[in-house]
């Protein structure tokens, strides 16, 4: 193994002390630099009625990007072709007609492009139980070092599980809309269903929707991880 691939599998001293937010920023920042990427977003999808909206955890984009290209396709950029960990890193060049339909159309690739992320690469990183997504882009096409971002991969999961609760605040700031919060306090008090449903004046379909949304919100697999994560999140 070269002296450059081993440090790329080691644990970053800062990785190591990661307290604060002000830590993560100084840690994405120097991995951005690291592999040739000009930009950085750390973010989580959540499942908002039938959307996907990202919550961004840590960005060194400009507010204006942010909000001109929006959550809804922050989100898409996130999740949908997002590389495993150990697979080849897929990029997307926002200068050419997009190759992934229902993503990205042509006047969202040529935004990305004017907002100087011509060339971006979405990373999946499974922390525990949970799942974020780092974007790196840069301005131009070929500037990011294909080769060093497997291992930058690896490094921000590293990173990233040792603040498990510092994400984990961020992302439940308000995960739930009024009516998933409602309908899971009522199945945490013991109620069905269908007595919730008449309680909120629903149908029992609807209750359900909610529900689901909730628990997929809060990354649980059931009702009953959804309600016992919503209580030790003070959400309920």
């Amino acid at each position: 193994m070269t002296n450059a691939a081993l440090a790329a599998t080691e644990p970053d001293s800062l990785a190591l002390r990661l307290a604060s937010r002000g830590d993560l920023t100084a840690f994405l920042m120097d991995i951005t630099a690291e592999i040739g990427a000009d930009a950085y977003m750390l973010v989580a999808v959540t499942h908002e009625e039938d959307r996907n909206i990202a919550r961004i955890l840590a960005s060194n984009w400009i507010h204006d990007a942010i909000e001109l290209a929006g959550r809804r396709l922050i989100a898409n950029l996130a999740e949908a072709p997002a590389t495993a960990p150990g697979t080849r890193p897929r990029s997307i060049l926002a200068n050419e007609s997009p190759d992934l339909p229902g993503l990205v159309d042509g006047e969202e690739a040529a935004l990305l492009d004017v907002l100087g992320h011509r060339e971006i690469y979405p990373l999946r990183l499974q922390v525990g139980r949970h799942r974020y997504f780092v974007l790196f882009s840069a301005e131009r096409t070929d500037r990011i070092d294909l080769n060093a971002l497997g291992g930058a991969q690896m490094r921000c999961c590293y990173a990233l599980s040792q603040i498990p609760e510092m994400l984990r605040a961020d992302v439940a700031q308000d995960p739930l809309s009024d009516r998933e919060r409602e309908c899971l306090l009522w199945v945490s008090e013991g109620k069905t269903t269908d007595e919730v449903a008449l309680i909120l004046g629903v149908s029992a379909n609807t209750v359900n929707n909610y529900i689901t949304h909730a628990i997929q919100k809060l990354s649980a697999s059931n009702r009953a991880m959804a309600i016992a994560t919503a209580i030790r999140s003070g959400i309920i």
